[in-house]
């Protein structure tokens, strides 16, 4: 493999995985009032247009890479809309 090649996997994962800090604390935290829901939306929008560019392209990595990104994010909507709304005391 070249080191264009390795250099895009590393990238791929790193912007893949950038989200599992903000999940792991809504997990944990049941909390999620503070996370923007219309910017997850955003980019779940961006990362299927760049999983159908990938199968456009026939490009494994890209498709790959924002496929889980998508299911990533998708549950963090998943958390945002069941721990983001305000809790009346």
């Amino acid at each position: 493999m070249e080191g264009i090649a390795i250099m895009g996997y590393l990238a791929g994962t790193c912007t893949t995985l950038a989200v599992v800090p903000q999940i792991y604390k809504a997990w944990r935290t049941s909390e999620a009032e503070n996370v923007s829901l219309k910017m997850y939306l955003v980019l779940l929008a961006g990362l299927g247009l760049w999983f159908f560019y990938g199968k456009g392209i026939n490009d494994l990595p890209i498709m790959i890479f924002n496929g889980i990104a998508f299911l990533l994010n998708l549950f963090m909507v998943y958390l945002i809309l069941r721990h983001g709304r305000s809790k009346k005391k």
